[in-house]
């Protein structure tokens, strides 16, 4: 039986170069805390998550680079399995 394909090293080698690449959350458009590591980075909901475009439960492939993004872990969270992303709010009312 083989083991969670999210502890392997490619999927590992991925969220490295996903992280590296210090993007904004591909959700909501904000800066994402890089300096977050460890048991903070676990607990923080604005630490960076790899997400995919294309959930995984849709299709998505788990080591498609094209797939990947980075994510707040709260954006991440929240999105769930849509593929659509939500429309940005207004930043006030007109």
């Amino acid at each position: 039986m083989a083991g969670n394909p999210r502890n392997g090293r490619p999927y590992r080698r991925l969220t490295v170069w996903q992280r590296a690449l210090h993007l904004p959350c591909w959700w909501c458009g904000n800066e994402i805390d890089y300096t977050l590591t460890g048991y903070a980075a676990q607990r923080s909901k604005w630490a960076f998550t790899l997400d995919h475009a294309i959930p995984l439960t849709r299709g998505g492939d788990l080591l498609d680079p094209a797939n990947a993004r980075s994510a707040h872990r709260k954006c991440n969270s929240a999105r769930g399995n849509r593929i659509v992303q939500a429309q940005p709010r207004a930043s006030r009312r007109w």
